[in-house]
């Protein structure tokens, strides 16, 4: 920051902004834009000094000290202690004179950052097979949908809230048969908590059922109502579609159409058999991996709460919000008041001489 004293002499009517650019940095926001001048200042005491050694000094009629007849000088008077001002005054004029033709600045750096925010809509699966515990740490009960909404939530909330990250908007739908809209993209991430945390498993028969393909449609059609730069959806199921009002594999050219790039997840550690026992085989990844392949996005594998967090981590590297960084140097001329001090140092160096605060001089 430039100091204070400096932003008051910026504030006097003969600064003026300048267009010169700084060629040597002082520091403290000041810098010369043509420091060559600096070298006179030696040359300026070289001459000065030659001037002066030149010169015969005398005493000035009622100025002399003497002796008092007894080998002591009388007491010096009060123009003999200030017989040091004139010159000094007009050596210090000569200082300002060389610094106003140094052309000093005030600068100010301004920086300022840009940024195109992207619209993240999670796409999470509440279907009835999210009720099993395998992504958990041992021993927790927490549920395949708890570890999923903390996880996802934990990721909304750098997003909007990291200073990096600071204007994404991010939103959520769930889907079990039927796709919804728990909260539309935005800033706010209190507002997305306080709505994912109401998100539950289905409870009747009729609602459940893993339907990718009408959830991911339903994503595709909010976003493309965005005026966002760029449109990101995550989709996280732990199963394959068995919904077909809407193919995964349409949904996904719709997204590819429409701009919309989706990074799929599969969780889960095992595949399930419907009495809820655990089998070795493998949960079928094929619709997610077609629609991240069909968009341009990523399919991930997570099968515990700690390669999900790093599947997230991982989305996040990839859709990080491109930034414009802009320095802007504005300079202020301040060799004006500088030069003006230097003329009112001068003229009262020379009106001291004048006033007799100096020794009469001869060649």
């Amino acid at each position: 920051m430039i100091p204070s004293w400096l932003d008051w002499l910026r504030a006097l009517p003969f600064t003026a902004s300048s267009a010169a650019e700084p060629v040597w940095e002082l520091g403290g926001g000041l810098a010369l834009a043509d420091p060559w001048f600096l070298v006179l200042l030696p040359l300026g005491a070289s001459l000065f000094a030659l001037v002066r050694g030149r010169r015969r000094s005398v005493s000035a009629p009622g100025l002399a000290g003497g002796f008092d007849g007894r080998g002591g000088a009388w007491p010096r008077s009060l123009r003999q202690r200030w017989l040091f001002l004139p010159p000094l005054l007009e050596a210090v004029a000569l200082v300002g004179f060389v610094l106003a033709l140094a052309r000093p600045l005030a600068v100010d750096v301004l920086e300022t950052q840009r940024a195109e925010g992207i619209d993240v809509l999670l796409v999470l699966d509440r279907s009835g097979s999210m009720r099993f515990t395998d992504l958990a740490e041992p021993g927790s009960q927490e549920t395949r949908l708890d570890v999923v909404r903390e996880v996802a939530l934990e990721f909304a909330r750098r997003r909007t809230g990291d200073e990096q990250f600071n204007s994404d908007r991010v939103g959520l739908v769930t889907f079990a048969r039927y796709p919804e809209l728990v909260c539309p993209p935005t800033l706010d991430f209190d507002t997305l908590e306080a709505f994912a945390e109401r998100v539950t498993l289905p409870v009747a028969r009729e609602e459940d059922g893993t339907g990718i393909g009408v959830a991911l449609a339903k994503a595709v059609e909010l976003l493309s109502a965005s005026d966002a730069k760029s449109k990101v959806c995550v989709l996280l199921s732990d199963g394959a579609n068995n919904v077909e009002l809407i193919l995964p594999a349409e949904a996904a050219d719709l997204a590819a159409e429409r701009g919309v790039k989706v990074y799929t997840i599969l969780a889960g550690r095992y595949e399930f058999d419907r009495y809820g026992r655990a089998t070795p085989m493998e949960i079928d990844a094929t619709d997610l991996e077609h629609i991240a392949r069909t968009t341009g996005g990523r399919f991930f594998r997570a099968r515990d709460r700690s390669a999900l967090e790093s599947v997230y981590a991982e989305i996040e590297q990839l859709e990080r919000t491109p930034r414009e960084e802009r320095r802007e140097r504005r300079t202020h001329d301040l060799y004006a008041p500088i030069a003006a001090l230097g003329f009112v140092l001068l003229v009262g160096g020379r009106l001291a001489r004048a006033a007799g605060l100096a020794r009469t001089l001869d060649p």
